[in-house]
């Protein structure tokens, strides 16, 4: 069993993140953080509300904020893919928990997106998916303590893999 962990999973839109955090935390007896929710229940507006109303560079002040104020404690916390763009965060969550990278191809990326148009992606007017994967896949790269391929495995396949490559000072 893992002793206290904090686990943050972070990737494109689409690579499983709110997927594989719910496997992997049930896997591990742990609470799932999900930031997206949090940022809407303090809102009380969608993540595409947010990006409408006030714009993208609202949208990642708020991110910033509910990210380097909410509590940290034993849990996996599934990210939005935007929250590599804060180093402020991103320091936070390297600092506090073992940042796993949950990789997929665009071509992964482009399918999983197209099944849900609903959802709130933070871009800059104009910017195509493709355009974020090329800017975020390198800061995802940068921060991902753990790298796991997400094509082609479950999401139980990827929780196991995540739980066999934790650092061994979570082993109890």
């Amino acid at each position: 069993m893992i002793a206290d962990p904090i686990i943050t999973l972070i990737g494109m839109p689409g690579s499983g993140k709110s997927t594989v955090s719910a496997v992997l935390a049930e896997q591990l007896g742990l609470e799932v953080v999900d930031a997206d929710g949090l940022i809407e229940a303090q809102e009380n507006q969608t993540l595409q509300q947010i990006m409408d109303g006030r714009g993208n560079a609202a949208f990642r002040a708020i991110e910033e904020q509910v990210l380097t104020d909410m509590p940290l404690f034993s849990s996996v916390i599934s990210t939005g893919g935007s929250v590599v763009y804060s180093e402020q965060i991103m320091s936070r969550l390297c600092a506090a928990s073992t940042v796993v990278y949950l990789r997929a191809t665009f071509e992964t990326i482009e399918y999983r997106v197209s099944l849900a148009p609903q959802r709130g992606i933070s871009s800059d007017s104009g910017q195509t998916l493709q355009d974020l994967f090329q800017e975020r896949v390198p800061l995802y790269e940068r921060y991902g303590e753990i790298v796991v391929d997400c094509d082609e495995a479950t999401p139980e396949e990827i929780a196991l893999s995540i739980r066999a490559q934790l650092p061994t000072t979570h082993l109890s």
